[in-house]
């Protein structure tokens, strides 16, 4: 690379020295792995069946409890209580992840980083 930078951008990426940019990858790295230790604190619940089934994850998309009312249990209808718990779970799932991505949103300022994290 030419000493002044990137052709068309004096003094390289906006006016960034090297050291600096990466003192501010760091920096974004060190945040990032502590928002990831607080998503895998974090617990999100959902429920389905008109709250029969309650299913709780954590960040690490771990299952984590599960709730099913006596009077969603009916032997002759297996098949809905399947359905009711997967419904929960995958809820549940959907939260953690957009919870997660709203948290690199705001981390990034909204960059597409293009799948990098």
């Amino acid at each position: 690379m030419a000493k002044g930078g990137f052709r068309g951008m004096p003094g390289g990426m906006g006016g960034m020295s090297q050291s600096q940019m990466m003192k501010q990858a760091q920096k974004m790295q060190q945040q990032m792995m502590q928002m990831q230790e607080e998503m895998e604190r974090k617990t999100y619940s959902a429920t389905a069946g008109g709250g029969m089934v309650t299913a709780e994850v954590n960040g690490k998309h771990q299952l984590v409890n599960l709730t099913i009312k006596e009077e969603a249990v009916d032997p002759d209808d297996v098949e809905m209580l399947q359905d009711m718990v997967i419904a929960a779970v995958n809820e549940a799932f959907r939260s953690a992840d957009a919870d997660a991505q709203n948290n690199m949103a705001k981390l990034t300022g909204g960059l597409n980083l293009g799948g990098l994290f």
